[in-house]
């Protein structure tokens, strides 16, 4: 197989996994998600999985980015250590058969803190001039990112679990019942942000989510965006804490989060430019595919 001609990307994550056709003149071809994460996959099925999507979008190597390549995935492909480029993890690929190649994450030894398959994204909209070569990359999800550019390299980055507490507020709390509403920018949640911004008692204040619905100081419809904005409030006071007020931000990621995450930006007068997660996940892995010999 020749990579000139065409090959396979797959941003393989936790719960789910998207795979893209990109021929050999680097257009997007044919494309599907579903919710074949890594870990729903057991090790010894992963060849299976990986044959299921060449029988749907052909029969070209690949290149596998994300949890595919964690100690939870198929085959662990080490961290490459942080200032990191493209060359460097190029230079680090696994391979998990002959035609199926597995992108390492990066990881930020002083603060002992790891990524992957945000790194494809972030490298790839710094070559393709998408971002400024030195800028803070706020990558919002599950675990949020907060990542600094600097020659279009990663240079160093902290991860922070707003996703993932919202998420566990919202199933397995005493604020679950408040919380299914979808969240959305408005005046609940930029109250919430600007609380969030300078709150050092995070755990009281989502205590008092449910006290001010219950005295009446808040509508119970508001709940949902407040307490996310609470927590974006948190998160963007952790993510600009060691940049100077002049560095220009971009959030990158899927729309419905990176939404959020500028409005809280221009709370405190940073203008963010917003960026698709995807197309710069597809320009990052063409990057990489061009560097395989």
């Amino acid at each position: 197989m020749r990579w000139a001609e065409g090959f396979i990307a797959v941003d393989w994550g936790t719960t789910n996994r998207r795979a893209y056709l990109i021929g050999g003149d680097g257009s997007r071809g044919e494309e599907f998600e579903d919710s074949k994460g890594a870990l729903s996959v057991p090790p010894d099925a992963f060849p299976s999985a990986v044959a299921e999507i060449r029988d749907r979008l052909g029969n070209k190597p690949m290149l596998a980015a994300g949890m595919i390549g964690s100690n939870r995935g198929w085959i662990e492909a080490p961290y490459v250590q942080a200032p990191a480029g493209l060359d460097d993890i190029a230079r680090a690929l696994v391979w998990g058969d002959e035609d199926t190649a597995i992108v390492p994450g990066v990881f930020d030894d002083d603060r002992a803190d790891v990524m992957r398959g945000e790194e494809v994204q972030l490298l790839g909209a710094a070559a393709a001039g998408m971002i400024p070569s030195d800028c803070l990359v706020c990558h919002p999800g599950t675990h949020n990112k907060w990542v600094e550019i600097a020659g279009g390299r990663i240079t160093t980055f902290r991860t922070v679990m707003t996703g993932e507490l919202f998420n566990l507020l919202k199933e397995h709390s005493i604020l679950a019942d408040l919380l299914a509403p979808p969240v959305e920018p408005g005046a609940a949640f930029d109250a919430g942000v600007r609380r969030g911004l300078r709150a050092d008692d995070l755990s009281a204040e989502l205590f008092s989510v449910r006290a001010r619905v219950l005295l009446g100081k808040a509508a119970g419809e508001d709940a949902a965006s407040y307490t996310s904005g609470l927590l974006i409030g948190g998160d963007v006071r952790i993510g600009l804490g060691s940049v100077a007020p002049a560095t220009e931000v971009v959030v990158m990621g899927r729309p419905e989060l990176t939404r959020l995450y500028a409005a809280a930006l221009a709370g405190v007068g940073r203008e963010a430019v917003e960026l698709d997660g995807e197309r710069c996940f597809v320009a990052g892995i063409q990057q990489i595919a061009e560097r395989i010999e």
